[in-house]
């Protein structure tokens, strides 16, 4: 089955959800982009690089995805992940809760655990085949190449941060509000690039 006709259109929601995010928070000084390090080239209030981001991250994403489902097909949906991806929802919209004057930690962390509740809450029925052991071992590698490229990006820096909107908390140079705004896009991407794939595979089996 050709997957490559689901990459595109499971990409393009997210996109366009998160470049309306970044340009609002641009505007409110949550974060801003060195102009030393960028081509001044702009949408809006975002450099095109930024743009371009959320769609060269995502696609690189579904890729690991796709191979790790592909090469380990036996890994299975278990109670433990399941489990462990609830605790981390709830857990998140706790923190984002009680520091809601931080608005980069407010609204990721309460955003990213509010969809991750709404996945867990409808496994049996919308998001039926969600398999949440595949996706958390997907984001831990990940999170490799992401800590490696962005603690670069943020050393440099390409990206300031306005410290009083987040936690303070860093890996390296990156804000620990980074893992989770980076979850929920790839979490955003991969549901609708497997639910295209389904409605595809239903599709098929009635011709």
């Amino acid at each position: 089955m050709q997957l490559w006709k689901f990459i595109f259109p499971a990409m393009l929601l997210p996109a366009l959800f998160y470049i309306s995010w970044d340009v609002w928070f641009t505007n409110l000084g949550v974060w801003s982009f060195n102009p030393a390090y960028i081509t001044g080239l702009h949408l809006i209030n975002l450099p095109v690089e930024e743009v371009l981001f959320f769609f060269v991250v995502p696609y690189c994403c579904i890729f690991i995805y796709a191979c790790l489902k592909s090469y380990f097909p036996g890994i299975k949906n278990t109670l433990i992940s399941q489990s462990l991806f609830i605790f981390i929802a709830l857990l998140i919209i706790v923190i984002g809760f009680f520091h809601l004057q931080q608005r980069y930690t407010a609204y990721t962390f309460m955003a990213c655990g509010t969809f991750m509740i709404i996945i867990y809450g409808m496994r049996g029925t919308f998001f039926s085949g969600f398999n949440f052991s595949l996706f958390l071992l997907s984001y831990t590698v990940i999170l490799i190449p992401f800590l490696l490229v962005n603690g670069f990006l943020t050393a440099i820096p390409v990206v300031l941060y306005n410290d009083a909107e987040n936690l303070g908390i860093k890996i390296y140079t990156i804000p620990v509000e980074d893992i989770f705004y980076g979850m929920l896009l790839i979490l955003l991407n991969l549901v609708i690039y497997e639910k295209l794939q389904q409605r595809f595979l239903i599709r098929e089996k009635k011709k």
